[in-house]
């Protein structure tokens, strides 16, 4: 079989895969906003989990090597 034609074929199957795929999730998004779940993330601060509220690194990560060697 000629290379450009399974080439299309290929390309063809992966385009009707997208396509399903993407009616698939838009489905999905309706449910969701049927049901009524709120998906609006807050505003909130993530914590860096030390309560210093630094930029510095933590302590454990000043023993740690400069640089790795490699094989």
């Amino acid at each position: 079989m000629n290379k450009n034609i399974v080439l299309a074929i290929a390309l063809g199957v992966l385009v009707i895969v997208a396509g399903l795929q993407a009616y698939q999730l838009f489905g999905l998004k309706e449910k969701i906003l049927d049901s009524g779940v709120n998906l609006k993330s807050t505003s909130s601060k993530v914590s860096s989990g030390s309560g210093t509220g630094s930029s510095a690194p933590a302590p454990s990560l000043d023993a740690l090597p400069q640089m790795v060697g490699g094989c």
